[in-house]
């Protein structure tokens, strides 16, 4: 079992940033897929980046490409979110999510988690609220 507590979440202006935190605890060792999602009230859950630790590769949301930046952690069994520049936009309730893929499918199956929101293990949410 995994558990993932995220931290960092606040009320910022536009323009402002914030780092949130996603604290693994539990058997994390081969969690090499995670990710970042968001909610909006009234709207669906989105993927907002991904990071596959096995080959480094990160992606983003067309929304948050250049002001956002995920990072891992792997000493601390933590992943970040940096989230500069931040617009209203932006205000949803954040996830972070682990998963497992295979390593002989890699980033195609890490991939494929991310783009149906296929994680295992979920995070409970952080608020990010932004104001113009």
């Amino acid at each position: 079992q995994v558990q993932l507590v995220e931290s960092g979440g606040g009320s910022v202006q536009a323009g402002g940033s914030l780092r949130l935190s996603c604290a693994a605890s539990g058997y994390t060792y081969s969690s090499n897929c995670m990710g970042w999602f968001r909610q909006a009230p009234g709207k669906e859950r989105e993927g907002v980046a991904v990071i596959y630790t096995g080959g480094g590769i990160k992606v983003y949301a067309d929304s948050v490409k250049g002001r956002f930046t995920i990072s891992r952690d792997n000493a601390k069994n933590t992943v970040y979110l940096q989230m500069n520049s931040l617009k209203p936009e932006d205000t949803a309730i954040y996830y972070c999510a682990a998963e497992t893929v295979p390593t002989n499918r890699g980033w195609a199956a890490c991939s494929a988690s991310y783009g149906k929101g296929d994680f295992g293990y979920w995070g409970q949410g952080t608020q990010v609220t932004v104001s113009s």
